[in-house]
């Protein structure tokens, strides 16, 4: 219930058009509240019923979250149309997404076969990030950054096709550091 109230926080912090209860109206918060549902039956190991619910809401909201993932408190759906979140995904806390954005596998990976994203992660409409990969806490993926297939370190902007860093801060300095693809960065 926490965190239900904390998403709620979320859309007035991250949403200037939200007025007075018309969050009720969204698909993200719909989407977002019955995940929150049926990730609850997922970890108690019931079959069948997280997955049959997490497809009528796919159906209903146009967002498909698996509901193996985790979300953190504080997530926000801005304009979900299209999202898509894998099963082990895993969301960090005051994390925003907008539409369009998947959060997939790559079909060759076992155990965990889809994103992390720390805390404080802004991804921006169209963004593809696919594989076991670990997006740091205050990092901004612009919109339409195809394909992030590799880690991204913490207090980042990364942006363009192939994804590149365009920003990187340091010790929270804001001191902007060469540009560097994200292909070549080491874990």
């Amino acid at each position: 219930m926490l965190a239900i109230l904390e998403d709620i926080k979320a859309i007035y912090r991250n949403d200037p058009a939200a007025r007075n209860i018309e969050f009720l109206l969204y698909p993200g918060f719909h989407a977002i509240f019955f995940h929150r549902i049926n990730h609850f039956l997922w970890k108690l190991g019931v079959p069948f019923i997280p997955r049959l619910f997490s497809q009528l809401t796919r159906f209903f909201t146009g967002l498909e979250i698996h509901p193996g993932a985790t979300l953190g408190k504080g997530f926000f759906v801005d304009h979900g149309a299209g999202l898509v979140i894998g099963e082990t995904t895993e969301i960090g806390d005051n994390c925003v997404l907008f539409h369009n954005v998947t959060l997939g596998g790559t079909g060759k990976h076992i155990g965990k076969r889809h994103p992390t994203l720390g805390n404080n992660v802004l991804v921006g409409t169209g963004a593809i990030l696919l594989g076991p990969i670990t997006v740091g806490n205050n990092v901004k993926i612009g919109a339409n950054s195809f394909v992030v297939m590799r880690d991204v370190p913490d207090n980042c902007t990364v942006g363009g096709t192939p994804a590149t860093i365009i920003k990187r801060f340091d010790n929270h300095c804001h001191e902007e550091l060469p540009k560097t693809r994200v292909r070549e960065m080491q874990a």
